[in-house]
């Protein structure tokens, strides 16, 4: 059954809105990451780089995977894991105010791993030539 061109104008929305905003906040870490930065949470106990260099890895090029739409059920999966793992272990003892930020953005990124990026995408393309 196609899909009406609502539901895929809808998912590039989505994708477009989500991946940009979320492109913005991996874009600092990407610059911090380049810097050297110390004194980044290391939530999982791997170390404060390499826990920047795993958060500037989803925020910025899983974001502009799923901003252009290539392999985007799979570039959402770390975005969702870095947000869930944001609200629930780096913010753990925050108030529900502070986890609300990466709980939406995990719930608009899990709605993409689950439907794919739509019509317009890049995705679409590479399975139309197939």
């Amino acid at each position: 059954m196609a899909r009406s061109a609502h539901v895929d104008t809808g998912l590039l929305i989505l994708r477009l809105g989500m991946g940009l905003l979320m492109m913005g906040h991996g874009w600092g870490k990407v610059v911090d990451l380049l810097q050297g930065k110390e004194g980044f949470p290391d939530p999982l106990g791997l170390g404060s780089l390499p826990s920047l260099a795993l958060a500037a890895f989803a925020e910025f090029l899983c974001a502009l995977l799923v901003v252009v739409g290539l392999k985007t059920r799979w570039a959402a999966v770390p975005l969702v894991i870095t947000m869930v793992v944001a609200a629930f272990v780096v913010h753990a003892s925050d108030p529900f105010s502070t986890k609300e930020f990466p709980l939406l953005f995990a719930i608009g990124f899990l709605a993409l791993a689950l439907t794919g990026a739509g019509r317009y995408s890049i995705d679409a393309r590479l399975r139309d030539r197939r």
